[in-house]
């Protein structure tokens, strides 16, 4: 592939992460990867139980997300550009706040083994929203799995990934608060967003919405 071409989305539970790379690969003919979540089968009752079932949903999840990352590349050179609706990094985030100290330990080593062997993106796309705002998109889209989860949870996972990306160096980084743009039914709201992340990027940038 070419450089910058390889674009990655982040953001917490219910921001619209999924629903932007499906808009951009179709708008580019990019190659769409999405995280695959249902396929979880400690989910449901991680959301019900959560220091039970806190672990091993974390360790399936980090598992499936370095096997997509590998078949990944080993395909990627048939691409020109490929988007991905999450990093692989994003699972610590989620570790961090769901694991145990004795589980995070045990997590973190075998996190690091298997991040050696990810490609990192040439750009990331970090999709912020308040609170309020991620919870009533998760109510709105109705998923079976999600209606367990509560404002703190959310809260303190929404300030995870806050935390993450205001320290994040790893890749270019391109900041945009989604509160107040809809990129689904608002084809203005896409195209302008569109355009930036064409843009070219070095370090962190701040993007401010066109909102109309």
């Amino acid at each position: 592939m070419q450089k910058n071409s390889y674009i990655a989305v982040e953001g917490a539970i219910g921001v619209g992460k999924t629903s932007l790379v499906r808009l951009l690969a179709e708008k580019t003919d990019a190659r769409l990867v999405l995280e695959q979540v249902e396929n979880n089968p400690f989910l449901q009752d991680f959301y019900k139980n959560k220091a039970r079932y806190a672990f091993p949903a974390q360790i399936f999840f980090l598992l499936a997300r370095f096997g997509q990352q590998q078949e990944m590349r080993a395909t990627d050179l048939f691409y020109k550009k490929v988007i991905c609706d999450y990093i692989f990094a994003k699972d610590k985030i989620f570790a961090s706040i769901n694991l145990a100290e004795r589980e995070l330990y045990l997590y973190n080593r075998i996190s690091s083994l298997l991040e050696k062997d990810v490609s990192k993106p040439d750009l990331v796309i970090y999709l912020q929203a308040s609170t309020e705002t991620l919870m009533q998109r998760i109510r709105k889209r109705g998923r079976e799995y999600e209606r367990n989860i509560d404002y703190q949870y959310l809260q303190n996972l929404n300030e995870a990934y806050s935390n993450f990306f205001f320290h994040y160096t790893q890749t270019s980084l391109l900041v945009v608060n989604t509160d107040r743009i809809d990129f689904v039914k608002n084809p203005k709201h896409l195209e302008d967003l569109a355009g930036k992340i064409e843009e070219p990027h070095i370090g962190t940038e701040y993007y401010v919405p066109f909102v109309e």
